[in-house]
C-alpha cells in the first residue's frame, strides 16, 4: 500500500456531533494503523451556516478526545491552505479548464450576465467503485443529471470543490458516512475529467438510536455532542473507546481498549455493513470501566469542581478523596459524584419495611445499642469505625449480613450500599449517631 492520506473535512457550523467525530476518529484511527498522514481540511463555503468559533469548536473537542492531526490550518503543511473559502481561485480555475474541454458549460442567469458552470454528465457511462465497506457499487450517468460545479457567485458546490481538494491534497482513502454514497459518481467524474487517480472511498453506516431510527440531531433522548460529555465528566479514552466501536468490532472482541491498542487492531474490513446502534447504557459501562481504573487521587481532582460548582461545601481535600473513593465503584460520570452525594447526604431518613423486618428478624437492637455506645467515643475515621465494627460483632457473637446489613439498615436506611466504613466517617458522627438513637427507638417500639 502506498503512503496513506486521510483527512476529516468539517464545515464551521456548530459543535462538533457524535457523528462527525466518528468519521474524524476512524479517519485518524486508519491513518495511524498503516503509517499515514491524517488531515483537516474546513470546508467552510457554506457561509449562511458558518457559525463564529465553529472551527475552534470542533479542533478543540478533537484534541480532547485525543484525536492528532499532521496538517490543517492551524498546523500547516505542504498542501494548504487548508480552508476552502482560501482557495477559492484554485476552483475557478479547474472550471475554466473544463469549460475549455467541453465537460462543462455555462448556465447564464436569465437577465444577467452572472452564470453559473454545470458538468456535463456523459451518457450511457456507469461508474464502479469498490467500497471498502460495502463492496463493489455502480451508478449509471443516466441517473444523475447535469450538476452545477460553480455558483454564480463564485463559490464552488460541494462534489466539485472536494473531488479537487482531495486530487490536490493526495487523499489516497476517503472514509465517510454512508449519507455520501450518492455524492460518489459525480465526484468520480470530476476526476476522470481530468484523467486524475481515484481515492478509495469507504462509506460507513448510519448510527441509530435505541429504536433503531436514524440518529437525528433533533432527537432530545440522546445526547449527541463531544462538548456536552467533556463538560458532564466523561473520559476523552473512554469516549474515543465507545465511537471506535460504533460500526467497528475488535478481532478479539475484548470491547474495553485503549486508544493505541485500537489503533493496533484496527482493520477496514471490520466495519460493520449494519447500522450502529448509539447504546446509552453501553457508553456508560464503558466510562464507567475508566472511572474505575483511574487512581482516585486523580479522580478526585476531577470530582472537586463539580462538588463546588453545585455549592457543596468541601471540609477538607481528604474529605473529597474519601468521598471519591467511596463512590469510584458506582460512577458512571464524574458529575454524577453530586447526585450520588446528594442521594447519601439526605437529612429525611427513613427505614422502610422490608428493611426494619430485616432488624426485628435479627434481634438487631442490642447490635446498635453496642455499636452506638463503642461510636462516641472513637475517633470518627474510617479505620477505627472499621475496628469498632467487627469488635462488637465479635463480643455478641455476631457476623456477616446481621452485623454489617444491621448497622447499614440503621445509619443509611440502605441493605447495600459503598464501604460501609468509608460511608459512615462520611455521614459524621452527629448523624449517624442520630439515626441510630432513631432505629433504635424505633425497635424499642418508642417511635
Amino acid at each position: 500500500m502506498k503512503h496513506v492520506r486521510v483527512r476529516y473535512a468539517p464545515s464551521p457550523t456548530g459543535q462538533l456531533h457524535i457523528g462527525n467525530a466518528r468519521s474524524a476518529l476512524f479517519n485518524y484511527v486508519f491513518a495511524r494503523h498503516f503509517g499515514g498522514t491524517f488531515i483537516i481540511r474546513i470546508e467552510n463555503t457554506d457561509t449562511q451556516r458558518n457559525v463564529e468559533g465553529g472551527e475552534a469548536s470542533q479542533l478543540q473537542n478533537l484534541k480532547w478526545l485525543g484525536i492528532e492531526w499532521d496538517e490543517s490550518p492551524d498546523k500547516g503543511g505542504p498542501y494548504g491552505p487548508y480552508r476552502q473559502l482560501e482557495r477559492l481561485d484554485l476552483y475557478r480555475s479547474y472550471a475554466e479548464t473544463l469549460l475549455e474541454k467541453g465537460y462543462a458549460y455555462k448556465d447564464i442567469r436569465e437577465g444577467s450576465d452572472a452564470y453559473a458552470i454545470r458538468f456535463k454528465v456523459p451518457k450511457d457511462k456507469t461508474y464502479v467503485f469498490d467500497d471498502l465497506v460495502r463492496g463493489r457499487l455502480s451508478f449509471d450517468s443516466k441517473d444523475v443529471e447535469d450538476w452545477i460545479i460553480m455558483k454564480d457567485n463564485g463559490i464552488p458546490t460541494y462534489n466539485f470543490a472536494v473531488a479537487i481538494d482531495d486530487h490536490l491534497m493526495a487523499i489516497t482513502h476517503v472514509l465517510r458516512g454512508e449519507e455520501h454514497i450518492t455524492n460518489t459518481p459525480k465526484q468520480m467524474m470530476v476526476y476522470d475529467a481530468f484523467d486524475w487517480e481515484i481515492p478509495m472511498f469507504g462509506h460507513m453506516t448510519i448510527i441509530v438510536n435505541e429504536e433503531k431510527k436514524k440518529l437525528s440531531k433533533r432527537d432530545q433522548n440522546v445526547i449527541q455532542f463531544i462538548a456536552e460529555y467533556q463538560s458532564m465528566g466523561y473520559l476523552p479514552d473512554a469516549m474515543f473507546n465507545f465511537i471506535a466501536l460504533l460500526g467497528w468490532s475488535p478481532p478479539d472482541n475484548e470491547e474495553i481498549k485503549t486508544p493505541e491498542e485500537i489503533i493496533a487492531a484496527f482493520e477496514p474490513s471490520r466495519l460493520s455493513k449494519a447500522p450502529a446502534m448509539f447504546d446509552r447504557e453501553k457508553l456508560k459501562y464503558v466510562n464507567s470501566r475508566y472511572i474505575k481504573a483511574l487512581d482516585p487521587e486523580v479522580l478526585a481532582a476531577k470530582v472537586r469542581p463539580c462538588l463546588v460548582d453545585a455549592g457543596i461545601d468541601i471540609p477538607s481535600d481528604q474529605w473529597v478523596f474519601e468521598l471519591t473513593s467511596l463512590f469510584q465503584d458506582r460512577m458512571t460520570h464524574v458529575q454524577e459524584i453530586v447526585s450520588l452525594y446528594k442521594a447519601f447526604f439526605h437529612d429525611d431518613f427513613n427505614i422502610n419495611d422490608e428493611e426494619m423486618i430485616f432488624l426485628k428478624d435479627n434481634d438487631s437492637r442490642v447490635l446498635l445499642e453496642s455499636f452506638k455506645e463503642a461510636l462516641e467515643t472513637v475517633s470518627f475515621e474510617s479505620d477505627p469505625i472499621n475496628t469498632i465494627i467487627k469488635e462488637t460483632g465479635k463480643a455478641l457473637g455476631i457476623k456477616g449480613k446481621p452485623l454489617y446489613m444491621g448497622i447499614r439498615i440503621a445509619t443509611t436506611g440502605e441493605m447495600h450500599g459503598p464501604s460501609l466504613p468509608h460511608a459512615l466517617a462520611l455521614l459524621g458522627r452527629e448523624r449517624v449517631l442520630a439515626r441510630l438513637t432513631q432505629t433504635i427507638k424505633t425497635l424499642r417500639g418508642e417511635l
